[in-house]
Parts: structure tokens; sequence; C-alpha cells
């Protein structure tokens, strides 16, 4: 991917999609941050426990998406494509962090190392990053591959944790 960031990106409206421990929150939290805009994690909105076991009504999920979007300004990331897709309509920027399955399971790895190696959220977590390239569904890879060539506004694919840290830094340089 070229390297032409960000002043060829619209940053007003950013949606930032990916498997889970790509890093999307974390970009999400620093573009935020910079740019002085709200950061909406899909996962707050999908989960009603932070335990990531009960999901709420998918009406309800849907309707806070909406709210959020419907703001001005905003960064919004998530791997749910079902939500992404209501969306992409509001936005003005699309990234694709587009990490490989080890590198996200490493990841998470590193991120929930104080928990429980057999805790069964965890096993389930890496086990769902894991199979990315191979997930049917909304939040799979040939999901979001749809979302992001479907995409007509400015875009970006990042392929490794390198290309997202130069990437921030850009964005940190040139807002």
């Amino acid at each position: 991917m070229s390297n032409h960031y960000p002043a060829t990106l619209k940053l007003t409206r950013t949606l930032i999609i990916g498997n889970s421990g790509s890093g999307k929150s974390w970009l999400a939290k620093r573009m935020a941050e910079h740019l002085q805009v709200p950061w909406t994690d899909l996962d707050l909105i999908h989960w009603v426990s932070d335990e990531h076991s009960i999901a709420r009504p998918r009406n309800e999920a849907l309707g806070m998406a909406r709210v959020a979007a419907s703001e001005e300004r905003w960064v919004i990331e998530g791997v749910y494509g079902w939500m992404v897709s209501e969306l992409v309509k509001q936005a003005t920027a699309l990234i694709w962090l587009c990490l490989e399955d080890e590198d996200c399971v490493n990841n998470i790895r590193q991120r929930e190392a104080r928990r429980d190696e057999k805790e069964e959220l965890l096993i389930a977590l890496l086990d769902w990053a894991g199979s990315y390239r191979t997930r049917q569904g909304s939040s799979g890879f040939a999901a979001h591959q749809r979302l992001f060539e479907g995409f007509s506004s400015s875009k970006l694919q990042l392929m490794n944790r390198a290309e997202v840290s130069a990437f921030v830094s850009t964005v940190q340089q040139t807002n």
C-alpha cells in the first residue's frame, strides 16, 4: 500500500475494520486523541458485559452504532461487518488492518498476558482470531475485503504493525 497517507485520507469520520487483535482499538484511540474526536469501540456496543459473553440484541446494537455515526466527526472501530456495513455510508475514510491471523493471535496473547491461558473466553477469542482468513460471515476476511473494495471514498489497507505505527506517526505529524 502506498504511503501517501494521510493527506489523501479524509479523516473526518474514520471507520477502522480488521480481525480481533489487529490493533483497531490501539489505532482508534491514538487517532481520536490526536484529531480530538469521539472514539467508538463496537465491542462495547455489541457486548452487554465486559466478559464478552452476552451479546446485545442486534437492533439495539445497530441503533447505538447509528447514533455514534450520526456525530459530525468520529473514529469508529470494530470487527462486526454487519454493524460496519450500516455505518459505511457516513464514513469519509475506511482503514482495514489486514494483519496475518498469527500476528493477531500473538497480539491478543500479549494483551491478555495476565489472564489464565486455560480460560474459556480467552481460548475462544484466540480461536476466533486465528480463523479470520477462513471465517464465514460478516466478521471474516472475505466480508471485510468486500466492504473495503466496495468503499468509494478514501481508504487505506495496513498489512502489519510497522505500517500501523508509521500511519499513526504520519497522522500525528500532519493534522
